[in-house]
């Protein structure tokens, strides 16, 4: 299993990806992780055939971090790659939500896409940590 979590938008601040970029090296102890910016011309479903796609969008469905650690349960289980998705400032292309195998609502807030991205970064090192029983989500 694998772990991709792509971004759309470069940060305003150089600084602003350091913290997600911590999160993912973290978890890198857990499975192979990496955090990469969305190009123009990206086409997830060709470079990830079978990877469950989970696209963050502000229509998606609300998960508790322990919904979103079983994601990653089922899919170490099924040997299936997790590819996340966050949008810039003007979301995701429409054809790609149709596409989607899940689409999670963040927050019912608006926040930055910089922040988004540091924030699922925790989430996806929750998860490993909560499925190991390690005592960081305490």
């Amino acid at each position: 299993m694998k772990v991709f979590l792509y971004y759309s938008g470069k940060p305003k601040d150089p600084h602003a990806n350091a913290m997600a970029a911590d999160y993912i090296k973290r978890t890198s102890h857990y499975a192979p992780a990496q955090m990469t910016e969305l190009s123009g011309k990206t086409d997830l479903w060709a470079k990830h055939p079978t990877a469950k796609k989970i696209l963050f969008d502000p229509a998606g469905r609300s998960m508790d971090s322990s919904a979103f650690a079983n994601l990653f349960s089922r899919a170490e289980m099924l040997g299936h790659d997790l590819v996340f998705v966050i949008g810039g400032h003007d979301g995701l292309p429409d054809a790609w939500r149709d596409r989607a195998d899940l689409l999670l609502s963040l927050s019912a807030m608006t926040m930055p896409h910089e922040l988004a991205r540091a924030v699922v970064a925790e989430q996806i090192y929750r998860a490993f940590t909560t499925l190991r029983g390690h005592p960081y989500p305490r």
